[in-house]
């Protein structure tokens, strides 16, 4: 009878050994499985990160575009008011001559 005791035990042992051995194998194959889909998500994120920085260079293009057309247009405005205030001085100073003219 000790030998149909032991053969249970034996069996038991079997299937706990052959769970754990099942265990360990499944751990090795979900580690590479796991870094692979790691890997996978690095690279989608660097993929995503390279197309915003594209849309970030196109938007600072834009604006250096329009900073440079704002400078020109700043300085005609320049000009502009340069000529004004000498139209506005002009008559004043034909206003003086004609004072002096009349005296």
């Amino acid at each position: 009878m000790a030998s149909t005791e032991s053969q249970p035990r034996f069996g038991q042992s079997v299937k706990g050994l052959l769970s754990d051995k099942v265990g360990s194998c499944s751990g090795d194959v979900i580690a590479p499985t796991r870094q692979v889909l790691k890997g996978s998500r690095s690279q989608e994120l660097l993929g995503q990160a390279a197309r915003n920085m594209v849309i970030q260079e196109d938007a600072i293009l834009h604006s250096e575009d329009s900073l440079r057309k704002m400078s020109i247009i700043t300085t005609h405005l320049q000009y502009q008011q340069e000529a004004i205030q000498k139209n506005v001085e002009h008559p004043k100073n034909l206003q003086d001559q004609l004072r002096h003219l009349l005296k």
